[in-house]
């Protein structure tokens, strides 16, 4: 398997937690130092920042989150991302 490399991540690549679930934002910048860290805006909450660390994967313009390796706040508004949504719209 590759090593996954920050270089991989595209700008509005969409984010998931797992493959085939629902996207809760897209990247809107990438930061290299001092460490690498993608600039998401989650649906409803605005720009949030996830630590490389945290991508389990990264293809076909999605980007793969491990919920266990971010922090308590993020997992909030990624819950909360499409309370605003009117079903059927």
């Amino acid at each position: 398997m590759a090593t996954l490399k920050v270089t991989d991540v595209r700008f509005g690549d969409q984010v998931f937690l797992e493959e085939g679930g629902t996207t809760f934002g897209a990247v809107r910048d990438i930061r290299t130092s001092p460490h690498p860290t993608l600039v998401v805006n989650v649906e409803g909450t605005g720009d949030m920042t996830i630590p490389f660390h945290a991508v389990r994967a990264v293809h076909d313009g999605k980007v793969i989150v491990d919920a266990s390796r971010i922090d308590d706040t993020l997992r909030r508004a990624i819950r909360h991302a499409h309370d605003r949504e009117e079903p059927g719209l």
